[in-house]
């Protein structure tokens, strides 16, 4: 159940950790090897070895300690390794890494910037402290009366906030603008100021920041046309300049150095002239077997004149290839439950997965998916709360696609994300200068045929991350 919830991206590395902690434990890409190891248990022989005695000693030996050797050696019914996708692959089949970028990073570009300044010991020491408390935004968090006390206490350097003060507003001149701001209003502030030759628009702009922020925050432009003074063209410019600001200033160089995060699917749907085909990514896992060096060594120990003498060393080796043929199992039923799961939702959804229409996904729970495939409810999600599945449309999260259901006024039965796409459609398509509010979006639901109320709709809007009507107005 552990390995069942875990997504693609993390089994390769719980499996390579699984290798290198059991020694029993191996990968292969040759099927070959496989094919010769397994003739080589079967041709083997135990009675070959050594003396009737020594044989019906060791047989002894084996009912005392309830022990088969045949239970940890390679036969047809029994093969511990296996392909992990469900189309057979070919090692000259190519393999896609995704590549991770390497730079400089935001602070350590700040640093660089300072010897560029006129600091003594003690500037300099107070410039490296407040770059080391900016977050990866560009924002200083950190009080400066607390700074006061850090590096009092870290640095032995005795200052005044005045002081700190004084160094910030030179960090606030490094590259990038707006870098060392307090708050959103000040990094707003910083990267107009650092215009040059400011046209009327940026110093429009300039002013509704300082004197009007709470009002142009709240989108309240009618009350900053009376107050400014100006006209509603002039707001628009003024408003223009604004959004070509980085609110985040830090995160322009961070981008480049963080470690980015991509999504790898865990299954994926083909449409084969309308025929849907489901594929596990064959990434999920490499073919694993048993260590030969350890089954030989289990074999010769077990056929062993002295096997009394070994039996510590018999059961650490047992131990270890019963652990490996345990995992390689609990692979092997993890991409048959995933498989089996996927592919019941793939043709609970069908009219989706052929013509990507939200509109026509079906409402459906988990309890359905569990009745299908004759599995616990927990089993499915686990499967669907971290697994993701490519299809001609785009990736989605599985449990994307699972929903309530609702009743039309007709009586027909839908799924809430079939109301949900409405509500997104009908917010993009809206005049921008009034936007929808819910009350009316509740209007246009009802038209429809979907009787719910506003608070439904308010909720579904929260859901889907859109905000209130005011906050959507454009001029």
């Amino acid at each position: 159940m552990k390995l069942l919830q875990v997504p693609t991206v993390a089994l390769e590395q719980r499996i390579k950790q699984e290798i290198e902690e059991n020694p029993a434990l191996e990968e292969t890409n040759d099927a070959d090897d496989l094919a010769e190891l397994t003739q080589d248990f079967d041709e083997s022989t135990p009675g070959d070895t050594g003396e009737t005695e020594n044989a019906e000693e060791a047989e002894e030996l084996n009912k005392d300690d309830e022990f088969d050797l045949d239970d940890y050696l390679l036969d047809d019914d029994d093969v511990p390794t296996y392909k992990v996708s469900v189309n057979n692959t070919s090692p000259d089949d190519e393999r896609k890494e995704v590549p991770f970028v390497s730079g400089t990073t935001f602070h350590d570009l700040l640093h660089s910037q300072l010897g560029l300044r006129d600091f003594d010991e003690e500037q300099m020491m107070i410039a490296k402290t407040i770059i080391g408390n900016l977050d990866d935004s560009g924002y200083l968090q950190r009080d400066l009366d607390a700074m006061v006390d850090d590096l009092a206490f870290s640095q032995n350097i005795q200052t005044t906030k005045e002081k700190i003060l004084e160094v910030l507003k030179v960090v606030q001149e490094l590259d990038p603008p707006g870098v060392g701001a307090r708050n959103l209003q000040e990094c707003l502030l910083l990267q107009l100021r650092r215009i040059e030759s400011p046209d009327d628009a940026v110093m429009v702009a300039i002013q509704i920041l300082e004197r009007h922020f709470n009002e142009f925050t709240k989108k309240h432009y009618s009350k900053i046309i009376k107050k400014a003074r100006i006209s509603e063209e002039v707001l628009k410019e003024a408003i223009e300049e604004i959004l070509k600001l980085n609110p985040k200033p830090g995160n322009s160089l961070n981008e480049t150095t963080k470690t980015n995060h991509y999504i790898i699917p865990d299954f994926i749907i083909y449409n084969n002239n309308g025929g849907l085909e489901l594929q596990l990514n064959s990434r999920n896992a490499p073919e694993l077997r048993l260590n030969k060096t350890y089954v030989e060594m289990l074999e010769a120990y077990s056929n062993s004149k002295d096997k009394k003498k070994h039996r510590d060393t018999l059961t650490f080796v047992k131990q270890k290839i019963d652990s490996a043929k345990w995992f390689i199992d609990a692979i092997k039923q993890r991409q048959n439950t995933l498989y089996t799961t996927m592919d019941a939702i793939m043709n609970y959804q069908r009219s989706y997965f052929l013509t990507g229409d939200e509109i026509k996904l079906r409402p459906m729970i988990l309890k359905d998916i569990a009745e299908i495939v004759n599995l616990d409810i927990s089993t499915i999600s686990r499967v669907a709360n971290s697994k993701y599945v490519q299809t001609p449309f785009g990736t989605f999260l599985l449990k994307s696609f699972f929903s309530e259901s609702m009743q039309k006024e007709d009586g027909e039965e839908v799924s809430t994300r079939e109301i949900k796409k409405i509500l997104t459609d009908c917010i993009d398509n809206e005049v921008k200068s009034k936007p929808l509010t819910d009350e009316l979006l509740t209007k246009i639901l009802k038209e429809k045929g979907y009787s719910i109320a506003r608070r439904t709709v308010a909720k579904y809007r929260e859901q889907l991350s859109i905000p209130v009507a005011r906050l959507r107005k454009e001029i």
